[in-house]
């Protein structure tokens, strides 16, 4: 997804007290970066930040690491959760289960181990990546979900959802071929009764549009 350059975004994120500035530093200990000793989630590719916002709000006793490659996303991204919190009568202060961090999800592994135990990994509305040479940059690509596997505790799940027909598709593949087990999976979300989905503004953009949204949850297998 591009974005236009928001000079504001490291400056703003350099003051904010859920931005964590040196990711490095928490491998293996994600769960001593927060308040509060919980469930640790992970969500890659977070954009602009209304499924981990809406997420924090509605699960206070879950931890959830926001990750995106691009600062200026982050940028929008701190906006969006504080504007939804202050919707919701709390301050910034209080967000207190939530941590954005900029990094590449081609080395997340150098910054989540398997010590960190990710009790459930979100993938919502990935670049779909649609040209042969360019799939490999997919978040469900085969060499990504070997990766996840490192740091994924035992029985947690991946969640993927997408508008994209030829990703979700291609995608079912991958997992499959990757000894993930599908507990579920939907080709219109919004029809098949699955409870606790949480709208972001690009899944009901796409659905304004006339798109179903697509969504599968996966384990691996033991």
């Amino acid at each position: 997804m591009r974005i236009r350059k928001k000079k504001w975004a490291a400056p703003e994120l350099s003051v904010c007290d859920f931005f964590v500035k040196n990711p490095e530093e928490h491998a293996g200990k994600w769960c001593e970066a927060f308040p509060n000793k919980q469930p640790v989630y992970l969500e890659i590719g977070c954009g602009k930040g209304g499924f981990a916002g809406q997420f924090a709000l509605q699960n206070p006793h879950i931890n959830l690491i926001a990750v995106d490659i691009k600062i200026d996303m982050l940028g929008v991204g701190r906006r969006t959760i504080v504007k939804l919190f202050e919707e919701n009568g709390k301050s910034q202060e209080e967000i207190s289960n939530l941590l954005l961090v900029n990094y590449n999800v081609e080395q997340l592994d150098r910054i989540i181990t398997p010590d960190d135990k990710i009790e459930r990994l979100f993938i919502n509305f990935c670049n779909p990546w649609p040209r042969e040479r360019h799939k490999k940059r997919r978040l469900t690509y085969p060499r990504k979900l070997e990766m996840y596997k490192r740091f994924l505790a035992k029985d947690a799940e991946i969640r993927f959802k997408t508008d994209d027909d030829g990703l979700f598709e291609e995608s079912v593949t991958y997992f499959k071929d990757c000894g993930y087990d599908i507990t579920f999976l939907t080709r219109d979300l919004h029809q098949s009764g699955f409870e606790g989905n949480i709208i972001t503004e690009h899944e009901k953009m796409f659905t304004e549009e006339g798109k179903t949204i697509k969504f599968l949850i996966a384990k691996q297998k033991r």
